[in-house]
This record gives C-alpha cells, sequence and structure tokens, in this order.
C-alpha cells in the first residue's frame, strides 16, 4: 500500500489535488460537489481524482453514485503515517 500512495500522490500529475481531496476527507467526509465547493476545483476534476482514489483502494463510497460520501478506506488509515509524510511533501 505505501507504494501505491506514494505513486497516486506524488508520481503522477494531479496528485496535489489528490493530496488535498485526502485531507479534505481525512477532516470530514464529504461528497463530489462538496469537495469541489471547498477546494475551489471543478467537479468533473474532483470526479476524476476520486476515480483515481477509488481504483487504487485509497478512498470508499457510500451511498448512491451522485449524492456518495467519500472517506479514506481502512486500508489507507492503517497507512497514515505514509500519507501525512506524503501530503507534507506534496503540499
Amino acid at each position: 500500500m505505501e507504494g501505491v500512495l506514494w505513486y497516486v500522490l506524488t508520481g503522477t500529475r494531479g496528485g496535489v489535488n489528490r493530496a488535498r481531496i485526502l485531507r479534505a476527507l481525512d477532516e470530514r467526509p464529504r461528497n463530489a460537489n462538496k469537495l469541489a465547493e471547498d477546494l475551489d476545483l471543478d467537479y468533473k476534476t474532483i470526479r476524476h481524482h476520486l476515480d483515481v482514489l477509488l481504483e487504487n483502494d485509497i478512498v470508499r463510497d457510500t451511498g448512491d453514485d451522485y449524492g456518495a460520501v467519500y472517506l479514506p478506506t481502512d486500508r489507507a488509515r492503517r497507512n497514515w503515517d505514509t500519507v501525512e509524510e506524503i501530503i507534507e511533501d506534496a503540499l
């Protein structure tokens, strides 16, 4: 998981936005629309980054597609020290 976190959050374009999203979801779970508003990013951009985070088992969703609320997975939580280290470097 540690390698996946480093790759997704620093090894690709958009890593900084994914780190911002992950930090926001750590503070409080929310849906894509609220993330877009809170992070001042386009909704489609947020959806793209959420899809990457979902595919890599870093976040999970609850609820239906449009109103789904996102939060970090248990797997990501178990590696939160690495997440914090990456976020400090990225942001």
